[in-house]
């Protein structure tokens, strides 16, 4: 039961930032001509495109991880100890050359 309530809650979640995401390129896109004025303008301004990018990638990556973890996948997790230890090796010394001289 708590598995569905979950799975529910996650299907919610990947709706809600689906729209989001869909609102704020449907907005950028059909407003292209303000945006392009606005983004231009200099000084200050020249933050708009940064903040933008972050709100944009916080949507659409919410939206994905949500997506894909309710699609069932999800990221391989290790702990530490599972890992298998692996020392560093030395390589094998070269042969030194013997100089021989006869006199």
């Amino acid at each position: 039961m708590a598995s569905r309530v979950k799975k529910r809650k996650l299907l919610v979640k990947t709706a809600l930032y689906g729209a989001v995401t869909a609102v704020l390129y449907a907005v950028v896109f059909t407003n292209s001509d303000f945006v392009m004025q606005l983004f231009t303008r200099g000084g200050v301004y020249a933050a708009l495109p940064i903040g933008t990018v972050f709100i944009f990638s916080f949507a659409h990556g919410a939206f994905a991880g949500n997506l894909w973890s309710s699609l069932g996948i999800d990221a391989l997790t290790r702990q530490p100890a599972d890992r298998p230890e692996v020392r560093p090796t030395r390589p094998a010394p070269r042969p030194r050359a013997r100089l021989r001289l006869s006199l």
